[in-house]
């Protein structure tokens, strides 16, 4: 029983945000704090705050020589079972640093000259230098650092698909940066089963950790020590019938080890190597998982976005089926738009509640046409607007739209209807509110968004154009 079964949601992986996990045992797939990096979005930003200030405080406690500090933060680190990831044999179980695990962890930092350094800066480096510390367990630890924001996730999205919420739900600790510590609070969260359920957006979890110990070693650590060797002139060099010098990496894993107190003990005499290794993965970190390996992983069909925008055709044009038309759409959005655009927010309001906007997505890109415009324009939201009307769009559903823009919003919106007789005209109004400073409007019909299916990937991952390229160029050009 997943949770859009759970809820009658009606809607599969692909047209969710949220990672759609079963109810009673967890998914195998991991949070990952690189792909939160690497997200870049205002809720991303607070994420990543919390997982520095906390870490800040272990390795504070370390270097002060507090254990007792120590354990008591990492002690914290418990996990409920309420985000049902990672690896578990039958019922849902946690893997982070408990209470029973904490006082081995501390003993690691604690002889670590790598922690008391500042070598380990990041929690996602003790997966590479502390023995026990793998994907699941880092996973399970972001995760409740991240509890605050993962709760209010999980509010945006009950809202948003209609999934009810019951009110005085233990929060469970709570990483807080001004009190520098753990905190609980009653909050609302749904209740499957009588069980607290947080949720955890699809975009940041990833098959397996961007840190890999095996292969930091392999490919960072060992080429450097072959080259130190060689200049050296060590025993471990050996010279071949071409007069050639050489050092096995063989010989160099039997000479230093191969477990992480090997690669820890290196790396504390060699810590470029591991900011080396880190601007790497951050220069080219894994995309997310995509809709068709959720379904591999959930041994169920990938659901096709072509039959999503049949389902959008199907709705008769007119103010009656406005709310049906909007949900429609909503769905082949979020299938569409995934990963570049994620967290839809639907009935945003704005202004303090005087405006309202139709829908609202967090712009994520890290490539495709929303990173270029994210690049170039004001764009950390981009808002859409819905028009299930039978004759065009005119300028007040234009300006209703630009209403909604703001430097510190964003300056980017996609207004979505059901045909457009006269593209010219649609492109000059659009085009007069881009050069008056109102902002830029992509107007998209029915046809348009079956160009967009067909171009999925390529509005994505590729350099090659799209509809929207060319509808944008329409704007400034």
């Amino acid at each position: 029983m997943r949770v859009s079964q759970q809820f009658k949601l009606k809607r599969k992986q692909a047209e969710l945000d949220f990672v759609d996990v079963p109810l009673e045992t967890d998914l195998p797939v991991f949070v990952d704090p690189t792909a939160i990096r690497a997200m870049d979005t205002p809720w991303s930003s607070q994420c990543v705050a919390l997982l520095q200030n906390f870490f800040s405080n272990v390795l504070g406690a370390v270097q002060k020589g507090d254990k007792a500090r120590a354990v008591s933060l990492l002690g914290s680190l418990n996990e409920r079972n309420d985000f049902h990831l990672g690896y578990s044999s039958g019922k849902s179980r946690g893997h982070a640093f408990g209470k029973g695990s904490a006082g081995s962890v501390w003993e690691s930092l604690l002889t670590s000259k790598a922690a008391k350094s500042g070598v380990l800066s990041d929690l996602e480096d003790t997966a590479l230098l502390i023995e026990g510390v793998g994907a699941d367990m880092i996973s399970d630890a972001v995760c409740n650092i991240i509890r605050a924001p993962l709760i209010e996730y999980t509010q945006d999205m009950c809202r948003y698909y209609g999934i009810p919420m019951v009110e005085g739900v233990s929060s469970g600790p709570c990483w807080d940066m001004q009190a520098q510590n753990w905190v609980g609070k009653h909050v609302e969260l749904p209740m499957p089963k009588g069980e607290s359920l947080v949720l955890v957006p699809k975009a940041i979890v990833r098959l397996a950790g961007a840190y890999d110990a095996g292969a930091y070693y392999r490919h960072y650590l060992l080429p450097e020590m072959q080259k130190q060797h060689l200049a050296s002139g060590s025993g471990l060099v050996e010279v071949l019938k071409s007069k050639k010098r050489r050092v096995t990496k063989t010989a160099l894993m039997k000479h230093y080890g191969k477990d992480k107190g090997a690669v820890a003990k290196l790396t504390e005499d060699n810590p470029d190597v591991l900011a080396k290794y880190k601007m790497a993965k951050a220069a080219d970190p894994s995309p997310p998982i995509s809709n068709s390996t959720f379904a591999e992983i959930e041994n169920v069909a990938n659901v096709q976005l072509y039959d999503l925008y049949k389902k959008v055709v199907a709705v008769p044009p007119g103010r009656a089926h406005a709310h049906a038309y909007e949900r429609a759409v909503e769905g082949l959005l979020s299938a569409l738009l995934y990963p570049s655009l994620i967290h839809p927010v639907r009935q945003a309001p704005i202004n303090q509640g005087r405006k309202i906007v139709d829908l609202r997505f967090s712009n994520s890109a890290t490539t495709g046409f929303f990173s270029w415009l994210s690049k170039h324009y004001t764009a950390p939201y981009v808002f859409v607007e819905f028009k299930n009307y039978t004759e065009d769009v005119k300028n007040p559903e234009l300006d209703q739209l630009s209403g909604r823009f703001s430097k510190s919003r964003g300056q980017v919106g996609i207004l979505i209807c059901r045909a457009v007789s006269d593209r010219k005209k649609i492109d000059a109004m659009c085009r007069d509110a881009a050069g008056d400073g109102r902002g830029y409007m992509i107007v998209l019909d029915d046809a348009d968004l079956e160009t967009l299916v067909k171009s999925t990937t390529a509005m994505h991952y590729d350099a090659s154009r799209t509809i929207l390229n060319d509808r944008f160029d329409n704007l400034v050009l």
